[in-house]
This record gives structure tokens, C-alpha cells and sequence, in this order.
């Protein structure tokens, strides 16, 4: 027993330590939202990022402690705690500073979803400027709206409150990820009563840090997603959700 613990602790010591005997993974406190097919906050579905997630922080050897919020509290929470993860966080040039960049996880396509019959027009998107705009609140959507001369915006706390504004006539539009928007859509059987433009952007979701996390952090995730894709199981998970990414 005695030249046990001697080989163990020499070892550690070396930073040889065989599997089965590390010490435990680093916790590290991941927020989220409920975003089908991204996220699912329940059900026997984790959302594909999640799936992502939990394979990055597996290789990166951590244990992810993920909490789902409504995404305007995630986001603060992000901002506001140390050594706290969020995904997906689209990343842009006002948000640059403000997170340490850990994992690209996904390609956004952002467009419009209108009421067919109604006042917004989803094939002329650039004429309907004056129509109110449904989307969720803190998501990188409404500086893109505005950047393009909308301003008449109607943010919403979840993805189920943009529907109901629209639904209800509260909002003639909404804009938001297109598979979140076909997931949104699917789960009501609406489809067919709903019109959807032409992507009008698109960019990349991250997961992303506080700012107070390392770089050591970014490049451990940077591996590990590498590691992912070289080994075929990033696509293979696109691919359970139906996503083309």
C-alpha cells in the first residue's frame, strides 16, 4: 500500500497521473437559455449546443454546472460574474472586449417571420422599416435591426413571448435564428401560417466567458474543438438536430 501511494503522489507530482486517478474536473458554471433546437431546458432533447458544450468541457476537463435563465438574466449574469460561461453568445464588434471567446459553436442566419396575409412583407424586408419588430431581449438582433433603419422594436424575455406578440398582433414581424425560428414554428404545427425572408445576416454563436477567465481558458476549448471536429462527432451532432452548420 505504502509503495502505492508513493507511486501515485509522484506522479501527481509529474503531472503523469494515470486516468481513472486525476483529481476532479474544475467546475465551471455555464448559463443558457431555452432555444430549440440549440438548448432545450427540458425534455429528453439537450439542444445541440448542449450536446457541444458537454463534449468540449469533457476534452477541456471540466465539469460544466449549467443553469438556464431567461436570456436577458443569462446574459447579465455572463457579464456580471467571475468565472462564468454563457452560450450561444453571437459575437460582434460591441461585445468584443467584454467576454473571453472560449469555442465557435455555431453559424447563425438570421430572418424574418411574418403572418402570411399580414402587413409585413418577408420578400421585401427593406420596405417594411416602419412595421413593428418582435425579438428577444439582449440578443444581438436589435443592433441589427437598427443598423438596417429599423426602430420600432418589441423585445420579449423568452422565445414564447415573441410568438405570443406576434400571434396577437402586438408585432407585425418577428426576427430572430432561423432553426430556432422553424423549431419555434414545428412544435405549434404553424408552419404554413407563417411566411420566412431570405436570411438578412449572418454570423457566429460562441460559447464565450467572463472577462476574467484566462487565455489559457480559450485555447484549452480551442483544442478541444478542434479535437471535435477532426474526429467527425461535431457534424454528427448538427446532423441529429437536422442542423447544416
Amino acid at each position: 500500500m505504502t509503495d502505492r501511494r508513493q507511486i501515485l503522489g509522484l506522479a501527481l507530482a509529474l503531472g503523469a497521473l494515470p486516468p481513472g486517478h486525476a483529481e476532479a474536473a474544475r467546475k465551471l458554471r455555464i448559463v443558457t437559455s431555452h432555444l430549440p433546437p440549440l438548448v432545450y431546458e427540458k425534455g429528453q432533447r439537450q439542444g445541440a449546443l448542449v450536446e457541444i458544450v458537454r463534449e468540449l468541457c469533457r476534452i477541456a476537463e471540466v465539469e460544466p454546472d449549467i443553469g438556464f435563465f431567461p436570456w436577458p438574466r443569462a446574459l447579465f449574469m455572463a457579464s456580471k460574474l467571475p468565472a462564468t460561461a454563457i452560450f450561444p453568445l453571437t459575437r460582434n464588434v460591441e461585445r468584443e472586449g467584454r467576454f473571453r471567446w472560449l469555442a465557435p459553436l455555431y453559424d447563425e442566419h438570421y430572418v424574418f417571420l411574418a403572418p402570411r396575409g399580414g402587413s409585413f412583407d418577408t420578400g421585401q424586408p427593406s420596405r417594411m422599416r416602419g412595421r413593428k419588430i418582435s425579438l428577444l431581449r439582449g440578443a444581438v438582433q436589435a443592433a441589427i435591426l437598427r443598423e438596417l433603419g429599423y426602430e420600432n422594436l418589441v423585445e420579449a424575455s423568452t422565445i414564447d413571448e415573441v410568438h405570443r406578440f406576434l400571434v396577437s398582433g402586438i408585432a407585425d414581424a418577428a426576427f430572430g435564428e432561423r432553426n430556432i425560428i422553424g423549431a419555434s414554428l414545428k412544435q405549434r404545427g404553424a408552419a404554413g401560417d407563417f411566411a420566412v425572408s431570405a436570411p438578412i445576416r449572418s454570423l457566429t454563436a460562441w460559447l464565450a466567458g467572463s472577462p476574467d477567465m484566462p487565455e489559457s481558458e480559450a485555447e484549452r476549448f480551442s483544442h478541444a474543438l478542434s479535437m471535435l471536429k477532426s474526429q467527425g462527432r461535431l457534424q454528427k451532432i448538427y446532423r441529429r438536430y437536422d442542423l447544416e452548420n
